[in-house]
Formats: structure tokens, C-alpha cells, sequence
């Protein structure tokens, strides 16, 4: 009975989703060294030390949906045209879930620059349910959507949320990425492309009632 009425308060709230084409999109410099020029074995040693200092490494990222033909888009960040991420990334140690997703997002969404137009874009982020959690073993390892029994240190917690888009909204991303519009229907159980994480997400926003507003 508990877990009907999660389904229905979920669809009857419902998320709202607007047109692409109220939304402006604009790129700014990107860092001077990028982290997406690292290698694979660079990587490996800097998640390896990180965890040494700190444990598991917990990541967060937004879920954001626009409408484009009449059907819901998955905003999606493509580095150097291969690998598609979510916005978001890791926490600061003590830092918690919501507010780590407002920076991040800020971060890579928004223009940097203005400490106080920083502090009010952080807080002009309507994050909302935590949609899923995974779970790696190692550092490279698949993701798993539960914790199995056999994994005595995770090295890394992801968390995924649920982020309401406005009606309008200014998006800035470093020239060395993409900021893509994919359809659900394209992501969905594409984990070949997306990976399971991304993939999955048409499973994990079925509960909600989508409400698609088309100009």
C-alpha cells in the first residue's frame, strides 16, 4: 500500500517540461588543463590516491528534460564527441547531496566568474527526488544498481536527481564540451551508446506523470 502511494503522489505532482527552444545555449572557455585530456591509467591513480585520503568517492548528477518534436530530451554533456556524461560530479568531503548538485551543476551549466551571480545560480536550482543509486567495486568497474554483498570497500557511490527545469534558462558550457538534447526513446536501454546509467533512466522517470508543454 506504501509504495502505491509513492506511485500515485508521483504522478500527480508530475514534472513539467519545456520547449529547447526557450532555453539559450552558449559556451565559455574551458579550464586551462582539462580534465578530459587525462588518460585512462592517469585517471586510475588520481581516483586510487583520492580514495586513499578520503574513502568512497560519492558522485551526484541531474536528470534535466526539455521538450523537442513533442517528445522529452535528456540534457546530456559529450566530451570531444565520444562519451556522454550527466551533469554533476563528485562531493566535497562533509558536503551535502543537494547543495554538491547545485554547485556542480552551476559549474558546468553556468557562466563562472561573478562570486555573488555564482551564489545565486547555486541556489536557482530546483533539484528534487533522488531518482537511483549505484555502486562500484573498483574504480572502473560497471556500476551496479545495489549494493552486492560481496563488495567489502565500494569505491564509489553515484546518485542521480531529479532536477525541474524553468521555463526559461541560460546554459553556458566549456567550449570543450557539448551540450546535447537526446530523446528518452533514443537512451533508453541503449547502454552500448549511454551506459547503463544513462540508459536506465526512462525506467527510473516511468513513475512520474511526464507533462510535455509544446509552444
Amino acid at each position: 500500500m506504501g509504495l502505491e502511494m509513492e506511485e500515485v503522489a508521483a504522478r500527480e505532482q508530475g514534472v513539467e517540461i519545456y520547449p529547447l527552444s526557450r532555453y539559450y545555449f552558449g559556451a565559455r572557455d574551458a579550464a586551462a588543463v582539462p580534465r578530459a585530456v587525462e588518460t585512462a591509467a592517469d585517471r586510475a591513480l588520481r581516483l586510487k590516491a583520492n580514495f586513499a585520503a578520503r574513502g568512497l568517492r560519492t558522485s551526484v548528477h541531474g536528470v534535466l528534460l526539455v521538450e523537442l518534436f513533442d517528445h522529452p530530451h535528456l540534457l546530456l554533456l559529450q566530451l570531444r564527441n565520444s562519451s556522454f556524461l550527466l551533469p554533476g560530479g563528485r562531493l566535497r568531503p562533509g558536503e551535502e547531496d543537494v547543495q554538491g548538485l547545485k554547485r556542480k551543476l552551476s559549474s558546468k551549466l553556468s557562466v563562472v566568474g561573478d562570486p555573488e551571480a555564482a551564489a545565486e545560480d547555486v541556489d536557482d536550482w530546483q533539484v528534487g527526488e533522488c531518482l537511483g543509486m549505484w555502486w562500484r567495486s573498483e574504480f572502473e568497474a560497471i556500476p551496479f544498481p545495489y549494493l552486492p554483498p560481496n563488495f567489502r570497500a565500494p569505491k564509489e557511490c553515484i546518485k542521480l536527481f531529479l532536477v525541474r527545469l524553468p521555463m526559461s534558462r541560460q546554459f553556458v558550457v566549456p567550449r570543450n564540451m557539448k551540450l546535447l538534447a537526446v530523446p528518452l526513446s533514443q537512451v533508453h536501454g541503449n547502454a552500448q551508446v549511454y551506459g547503463p546509467i544513462i540508459s536506465g533512466i526512462p525506467n527510473l522517470l516511468s513513475k512520474f506523470s511526464l507533462n510535455v508543454i509544446a509552444d
